[in-house]
């Protein structure tokens, strides 16, 4: 089952519609990166920015796969991953495509986070045992 947080982390985006396009600085102030993450970003084929002289200007498009790379590393995804969930918007299926891989995508995620969270459980344990004898011993 996803968790509603998880959910939300990769829903998208609201629209703007008091604009056309920003600049780099208008979606650094948005989604608090830096111009370089941004260029990073352009460099890996995650986003498009058109390009008049040396000024950048980005796209709703452009704007909402932001949002989704942003997310999609906040919850643990690599580039790689985000950029293929990402692609599949273009399919032209609805993004039935593109809804069941990250449904597929965010549900493994879960298991590994879940499976991950046991291991520190026990380790915590374990811990608690060890730190539990040593108090009790009167010498190391």
């Amino acid at each position: 089952m996803l968790d509603a947080a998880f959910l939300q982390a990769l829903a998208p985006i609201e629209p703007r519609s008091d604009r056309d396009s920003f600049s780099i600085s208008d979606l650094c102030a948005e989604f608090g990166v830096t111009p370089r993450a941004l260029r990073f970003y352009e460099d890996e084929g995650l986003i498009g920015p058109e390009r008049r002289g040396t000024q950048r200007i980005y796209s709703h498009r452009d704007r909402a796969r932001l949002a989704w790379i942003l997310r999609g590393k906040r919850v643990g995804f690599s580039l790689g991953e985000i950029k293929e969930m990402i692609d599949l918007y273009d399919v032209g299926d609805g993004r039935s495509t593109q809804k069941q891989v990250t449904l597929e995508r965010c549900e493994d995620r879960i298991r590994l986070l879940e499976e991950q969270k046991h291991d520190i459980d026990a380790h915590i344990a374990e811990l608690q045992q060890f730190v539990g004898l040593l108090k009790s011993s009167h010498s190391l």
